[in-house]
């Protein structure tokens, strides 16, 4: 029986290792043909390595699928350009994007330095930026050929980009600034035929290892390993499917056996006198609406 995604391109970016490596052989797995970007990085973004790329291919076309490697920096334009032209000088075609690619440089607010702050915001909020910006422009022009898509984009965030992480302000603002990214481009690229929505995993990888050390230890033989990053990778796969058609401009948490359709920022409580508030007046009035409001979830880390 053919997959959910025959003959459907995919590109992963960050696909060597941890959730984009299993997203890369899911998709290949229901039938895609997979563009695998990694640039082979450390987990804080040092050194250079085309061998994850490689091995992912290689496992992918072990197993009868069909994939390419793309090495390239894709928060450069260069990079970013060279990675959707893999994909259409290879296959003919793009069908669904998957921005995964990203590293920590974890620190406290007052230690965190510009450099740190500045490379974490360039992998994660660039990097998605970038493949999406030229991705997007493909798209277009496909539309506007009478050759209308239906395509797809999954943008990963995080729970800290949903409520903030102690020790992770540059993580967290970039991991936010994906979510108010693919807001936009939901409302602009709808009307070339794309959809484009966002996931805030959370799963064992190199990223995580240290900071959920105790609750993402791997299960005793037989049980179900809730951490596995093969969990996210259904959703994701069916996200970047035609059967996902219509659903766009969406947030879901994925962990383990569970999917959450996160509800973001919304009127609450609220009250308009028809002029203009005192000082003493708008500090009254809020707390009153404070207490009728919601209480926000608590920030990752925090005591």
């Amino acid at each position: 029986m053919p997959g959910i995604c025959e003959g459907r391109v995919v590109i992963v970016t960050g696909a060597g290792r941890g959730l984009g490596r299993a997203h890369a052989r899911a998709y290949a797995a229901e039938g895609a043909r997979v563009v695998v970007n990694d640039l082979g990085v450390g987990p804080d973004g040092s050194g250079e390595s085309g061998g994850p790329a490689h091995d992912v291919v290689a496992e992918i076309r072990a197993a009868g699928g069909e994939a390419v490697a793309h090495g390239g920096d894709i928060a450069t334009t260069e990079g970013a350009a060279s990675l959707i032209g893999t994909a259409l000088d290879t296959y003919g075609r793009l069908d669904t994007l998957v921005n995964n690619a990203g590293f920590l440089r974890d620190r406290m607010l007052v230690n965190l330095d510009e450099d740190a702050w500045d490379a974490v915001m360039r992998v994660h909020l660039k990097g998605h930026f970038l493949p999406l910006k030229h991705a997007g422009a493909y798209w277009r022009a496909e539309s506007k050929a009478g050759r209308t898509p239906r395509a797809c984009v999954i943008n990963t965030s995080s729970g800290a980009g949903l409520l903030g992480s102690v020790g992770q302000g540059n993580y967290s603002a970039a991991k936010a600034g994906i979510l108010g990214l693919t807001m936009v481009a939901s409302a602009e690229l709808g009307a070339y035929g794309v959809c484009v929505n966002a996931i805030a995993p959370a799963a064992r990888t190199r990223m995580t290892e240290e900071t959920f050390a105790e609750t993402m230890a791997a299960p005793e033989e037989g049980a179900f390993d809730a951490m596995a990053p093969e969990n996210v990778s259904p959703l994701v796969v069916w996200l970047g499917s035609e059967a996902s058609a219509g659903v766009t401009g969406r947030v879901f948490e994925a962990e383990a056996g569970r999917i959450t359709v996160m509800e973001g920022w919304r009127p609450g409580p609220t009250a308009d006198r028809g002029a203009r508030w005192t000082p003493a007046e708008a500090g009254e009035t809020t707390l009153k609406l404070l207490a009728g409001a919601e209480v926000p979830g608590k920030v990752y880390g925090a005591r």
